[in-house]
């Protein structure tokens, strides 16, 4: 049963359909008290007399009414008008991110960024015991202000933190969580949810994982031609690493995302908390070179407390050098970049710019066509410059490979200290 437009339900004025799903309709309405556009949501009449449809719908304004955090769908309102019950919710404009998907992967940045405030809200979430059970692109809008976690329909209230033992002393709604009960998106479901198996906060950071998957490559982390094979890929495949898809990706990112994609929920990151630290850490510090991965637990305490012992005895020994006179030098820092390259491709050259701030790899694929990737070395940005395009970047001056450019800088420094130039290039 679809709404006419101006219709009213309550207070709320109808003024067009916005979408439908098996689950509900949503209207854009106008709130004639606050004169403020809302989203309604509304129960299919069909369902109306469905206990499993009712119970689903009054759970979302539940789990929502006890969450408030910047990037979930605010409830406003519940309500029940002429047989039709209704949940009134903040208007959000934008797109869902699974028809941006459609569009292909999404920049690395974007990735970071979308991911970070994901993690968050599902973070808020799991400290209110509130396990969403349905993370997907079709439930995330992206909007100016970043990304709105949607649709607590198949949320279970009530649900145990992950921790050490795997339980807290928290209560766990029983009618929500029976042995054998198969809720969520099969694409995005833990193995534990394909098992029928009891859902935490660990079953989210799973599909959260295979959201990140598909926003840094494009491309789904489980496939299969049926649901039975798409269910085996699932429980006993591994996904194919990031960086054989997208060239240049950090290794960081493909750590984190394979371990929240872990099969056994013990060996996950046991927290969204620990997710969004990872991924905070990547965006801010992981792109620079030797820096070394952030710690979470008792263990970062017993690192942290070994390194600052260790550092407190190089700077003491510093002071004994400095004291007797030596001087001492800093260390060169060297710089490291992993390439992985795409699937059935070969490396042909490496070329760095004469300031050394910026690298080209070029590469040929199993067609025999060139690829061209340039990426400024203290930027997480790689550009791809393709034949049939003009690179994005200033076309770096240098043409020598790699291995010459050393060997020239190295002969400059040996003019430059008054040394015997080496054999000329």
């Amino acid at each position: 049963m679809t709404i006419s437009v101006g219709a009213r339900l309550g207070p709320y004025e109808i003024l067009g359909l916005l979408g439908a799903g098996g689950m509900g309709e949503v209207y854009r309405a106008r709130d004639t008290r606050l004169e403020r556009t809302v989203a309604i949501k509304v129960m299919p009449a069909e369902h109306s007399g469905s206990p499993g449809a009712r119970q689903r719908f009054e759970r979302e304004a539940k789990a929502i009414s006890q969450l408030s955090h910047p990037h979930i769908c605010t409830l406003y309102d519940v309500s029940h008008h002429d047989g039709v019950d209704y949940l009134v919710m903040e208007y959000l404009e934008g797109v869902l991110l699974a028809d941006r998907l459609a569009k292909g992967a999404l920049p690395l940045d974007q990735t970071l960024r979308f991911g970070l405030e994901m993690a968050g809200a599902l973070h808020r979430a799991h400290q209110r015991g509130i396990v969403h059970r349905d993370v997907k692109p079709g439930n995330v809008m992206l909007t100016r202000g970043g990304v709105k976690l949607l649709d607590f329909g198949l949320a279970k209230t009530g649900a145990p933190l992950a921790s050490q033992g795997g339980r807290t002393a928290m209560p766990t709604r029983a009618d929500l969580t029976q042995e054998g009960t198969i809720l969520g998106t099969l694409q995005y479901m833990a193995p534990e949810q394909l098992e029928g198996k009891e859902a935490d906060a660990r079953t989210d950071i799973f599909a959260l994982g295979a959201v990140l998957y598909e926003m840094a490559t494009g491309r789904k982390a489980f496939t299969g031609g049926s649901q039975a094979s798409l269910i085996s890929a699932i429980m006993k495949e591994e996904v194919v690493p990031i960086a054989q898809i997208r060239p240049l990706t950090p290794p960081s990112l493909d750590h984190v995302v394979r371990s929240c994609l872990a099969k056994d929920p013990e060996n996950r990151w046991q927290s969204a908390r620990d997710v969004e630290t990872q991924l905070k850490w990547i965006a801010e510090e992981g792109m620079r070179p030797g820096a070394a991965a952030p710690l979470s637990g008792r263990r970062a305490g017993r690192e942290r407390i070994a390194w600052g012992l260790a550092a407190v005895a190089v700077l003491l020994a510093a002071a004994s050098f400095l004291r007797s006179g030596l001087r001492v030098e800093a260390p060169a820092r060297p710089m490291h970049l992993t390439v992985m390259l795409p699937e059935k491709s070969a490396l042909r050259a490496a070329v760095i710019s004469p300031d050394g701030a910026q690298v080209v790899v070029v590469a040929k694929d199993a067609s025999g066509r060139n690829l061209l990737w340039i990426r400024p070395l203290d930027s997480p940005v790689v550009q791809d410059a393709r034949r049939d395009r003009e690179p994005v970047l200033p076309v770096l001056v240098a043409r020598q490979p790699l291995h010459r450019f050393l060997r020239r800088r190295e002969a400059e420094e040996d003019c430059r200290v008054g040394r015997p130039p080496a054999d000329a290039l």
